[in-house]
């Protein structure tokens, strides 16, 4: 790696004296265990700093299922009591005034824009808009944050402009300038989940590193569970509120995160800004400052040569072997599980059960699925966790669709126990993916992983609606995918117990270590 020399270690003096110059330097630690030790013990300043992070999870999931509600088509009756009105299963084939909306015309896009006969290509268009914007965004954006821009910054900056661009839609006039609005908003929203993620676990040192990522989760099972409450209290009134109340309160969390939140100490030491990078430190860390400074002075890294421009990262994910096996690996374990994960909330509306409550029930199991990874994830192996949750995931889905009586009955439940599965399937991967890849290119690789998933979730639509003739061809090829996926984490290394690499060299070496173990 050019221009990279090994650093001094950050030793804790406890009884708070400062390190002294002439240490031994018989031992030359890597960059990684310098800024574990650095960062020292878990503090509440860490505490607090990951907890506003992650709450920009909350605004990600209310984007990303607010369609399940604004542009679902609403309960209708008949005006005219005729036999012909009543046997009839859509309003398509009746006269226009033998029915009526049960609601407010305004409180759908379907009913204000009379869409209820329109083909399921432009009914489906704007969710359809959304998941290519976040196809495109998430490979646009996906070097940004590991180049010029960092994760604090990028975490802002998508953040504000999902906002406005939710805050836009309201003015839609028509399905055209509400899809066109969709794109930019999935075109933002794409980096936003894995800037928050990266930045809340490169705040805290490996022993809390798993809990600190769940939080993300939590957060994001809050937004899921506000959807159905605020569309329920909005149910007599426009769909435009939902993005309005929700765009506002995204727009004040902007304003915290500028003022409150601190870049990543590990990306500013990566790209050679030490004196931000102690200033950082010295407000999260327990270690003294006379510490911090002789540390980071003594510390003779430099940036790496390669990471010159915004797709610098990128190009060094594909030009390694080791890391582009990696990459491959991940990215197909994410199409299977973004197919389950967000095809399963689009297709509760071909469930014979209340939406309302079906979609509770789906943001609840989440809450379950963050619990066990937040108390469970220092347990258990990445990869033998996720073979496990993408394999009753599966299970469960096919069952689901088994026309048998007793099954019938009970489709709402292994439905239920999918998705949960799905959820803690997604919840490991997103984990897993920070930890296979060092802090240079760490947020472009989780970028490309959750590409993948959002890749998977753009072929749910289609399969929901072919769902609605042929249940198998939604839950059940839905089950058939996440269960193949997870057989890819077998060419993945393991993780569990191992501390953040910075760099690529550092990565590099620890797979060769691995490898000579295994040999040997």
């Amino acid at each position: 790696m050019a221009g990279t020399t090994t650093p001094l270690i950050c030793h804790v003096n406890t009884e708070e004296q400062p390190l002294s110059p002439s240490l031994p330097n018989k031992h030359h630690p890597s960059l990684g265990s310098t800024v574990e030790l650095c960062i020292g013990e878990f503090t509440w300043s860490q505490f607090l700093q990951s907890i506003l992070v992650s709450c920009a999870w909350i605004f990600d999931a209310q984007q990303t299922f607010i369609s399940v509600f604004t542009d679902a088509p609403p309960a209708w009756h008949c005006t005219d009591g005729s036999p012909e009105c009543a046997a009839a299963a859509t309003v398509c084939s009746l006269p226009r005034d033998a029915w009526a909306w049960d609601g407010p015309r305004r409180a759908s896009i379907v009913s204000e824009w009379g869409l209820e006969c329109a083909s399921s290509v432009v009914a489906g268009l704007p969710a359809s808009m959304f998941f290519a914007g976040c196809l495109v965004g998430g490979f646009v954006l996906a070097s940004l944050a590991d180049s010029s821009l960092g994760r604090k910054n990028m975490l802002f900056f998508m953040c504000l402009v999902m906002s406005l661009t939710s805050l836009l839609a309201t003015l839609s006039s028509n399905v055209w300038i509400y899809s066109a609005l969709k794109f930019l908003c999935g075109f933002a929203r794409a980096t936003i989940g894995t800037s928050s993620l990266v930045l809340a676990t490169e705040l805290v040192g490996k022993r809390r590193r798993g809990q600190i990522s769940v939080i993300g989760f939590f957060c994001f099972t809050i937004g899921f569970l506000s959807l159905p409450v605020m569309a329920y209290i909005n149910r007599s009134s426009s769909w435009r509120n939902l993005y309005l109340w929700s765009s506002i309160a995204s727009m004040f969390y902007c304003i915290l995160v500028k003022l409150f939140v601190s870049e990543s100490p590990r990306w500013l030491l990566v790209r050679g800004r030490t004196e931000e990078a102690v200033a950082t430190l010295t407000t999260i860390t327990s270690i003294t400052q006379s510490n911090l400074n002789l540390a980071i002075n003594n510390m003779s890294h430099m940036e790496e040569a390669w990471n010159a421009d915004i797709f610098s990262a990128l190009k060094i994910l594909l030009q390694k072997k080791w890391s582009s096996r990696r990459m491959s690996s991940i990215m197909a374990m994410g199409i299977g599980i973004g197919l389950v994960y967000y095809g399963m909330p689009l297709g509760l509306q071909n469930l014979s059960f209340n939406l309302y409550l079906s979609v509770i029930f789906n943001a609840l199991s989440e809450l379950p699925s963050a619990l066990i990874v937040f108390f469970f994830i220092d347990k258990f192996n990445r990869r033998t966790a996720l073979l496990v949750f993408t394999i009753l995931s599966g299970v469960f889905s096919v069952m689901s669709v088994i026309e048998v009586k007793l099954w019938s009955d009970l489709q709402i439940v292994l439905e239920l126990i999918s998705f949960f599965s799905a959820c803690s399937s997604f919840n490991v991967y997103m984990i897993y993916t920070t930890e296979l890849f060092p802090t240079c290119v760490r947020n472009s690789a989780l970028s490309m992983a959750r590409l993948a998933v959002v890749l998977g979730g753009t072929f749910s639509p289609m399969l929901v609606t072919a769902g609605r003739e042929n249940k198998f061809l939604s839950y059940g090829v839905f089950g058939l995918v996440i269960c193949c996926s997870g057989v890819f984490g077998i060419f993945l290394p393991e993780t569990k117990g191992r501390a953040l690499s910075d760099t690529m060299e550092e990565e590099e070496n620890k797979g060769k270590m691995a490898s000579g173990l295994l040999l040997a």
